[in-house]
């Protein structure tokens, strides 16, 4: 495959486990397409036409090569000491980082929209959901902004090395996975949820080096009443406001990757169950949905930077 090949394949599953569906996606693209052609020709000029195809503002090719790609470095966070890694190694043809870097760090905020979509889904008004979200994406815009987005693009760059990441698809992958999961086996108690989660092998693993599921919010023995995925996908942290609104449209339960303490200190008082599936566990997982797609085109996969590989 060419790294082109595998990013288009990245993009095209993210896409397919979207939890709002591909219509919704395409739709969401039709309208980004038309206000491009709406646009002036300065207004073009600074848009980034990587959106045009691209739903996932968070998930680039970095640094581009034109080798065909047999040989891959992985992790979850992929910087220049693992830059230098893959060059000491040698017959590295690409690496591929999870976490966004370069111009997909500085676009993490806008895939975040995809937040409030997903909140609707499980019965938050829209208009509260995008309201919410919105004050939270200009948070994290503010707060990106002066990050040294290229530091570790310049250094592949310099090596000579193909470089890329894919970060909401794969989030994407995670979240269908668990929701398929959960609603074939339909956990009753916070409890049976967590044992739910344990089974999996990278939470399995997870659980050994202190990264699998934990109850952040609520006791075990609570009903899980209805369960909401609203916390796995879509670039980072939403509002930690939304906890209140999801009680009021009935959610009992949410499944989060990682929780902030004021988040958490929402949850409380909103009486949400949070059960934290594990930030790397997870990001492992979706990678491995991905990368077993690569695997079976006879690309060799070499894992590190805290990806737990498990082969389906």
């Amino acid at each position: 495959m060419t790294q082109k090949e595998i990013y288009n394949l990245a993009i095209k599953m993210g896409i397919e486990a979207d939890l709002r569906g591909k219509a919704m996606v395409d739709k969401i693209m039709k309208r980004i397409n038309q206000k491009y052609e709406a646009m002036s020709k300065d207004q073009k000029e600074e848009f980034d036409k990587e959106r045009l195809t691209n739903p996932y503002s968070d998930s680039r090719i970095l640094v581009e090569t034109k080798k065909q790609i047999k040989r891959i470095l992985v992790g979850v966070d992929m910087e220049v000491g693992e830059l230098l890694l893959a060059d000491k190694l040698g017959n590295i043809d690409l690496v591929l980082a999870h976490h966004p870097e370069g111009c997909a760090l500085a676009g993490l905020d806008e895939v975040m929209k995809l937040q409030a979509d997903v909140l609707n889904l499980y019965g938050v008004p829209i208009n509260v959901a995008e309201n919410l979200i919105n004050l939270r994406i200009e948070e994290v815009s503010r707060g990106i902004s002066s990050a040294n987005h290229n530091e570790t693009v310049d250094a592949a760059k310099l090596l000579n090395m193909g470089f890329m990441c894919v970060h909401t698809p794969c989030d994407n992958l995670v979240a269908d996975f668990l929701k398929k999961k959960i609603e074939k086996e339909k956990p009753e108690f916070v409890e049976d949820l967590l044992k739910l989660l344990k089974s999996i092998p990278e939470y399995k693993e997870g659980i050994k080096i202190g990264a699998g599921p934990r109850l952040f919010t609520g006791r075990p023995e609570n009903h899980c009443g209805k369960i909401a995925l609203t916390e796995l996908t879509g670039g980072t942290e939403g509002s930690p406001e939304i906890y209140e609104k999801l009680s009021q449209a009935g959610v009992g339960t949410v499944v989060a990757m990682h929780l902030s303490e004021k988040h958490v200190k929402e949850a409380i008082k909103a009486n949400i169950n949070v059960v934290v599936a594990g930030h790397i566990s997870s990001d492992s997982l979706g990678l491995n949905l991905f990368l077993d797609k690569l695997a079976k085109q006879k690309i060799e996969i070499i894992s590190c930077s805290g990806l737990i590989r498990i082969k389906r």
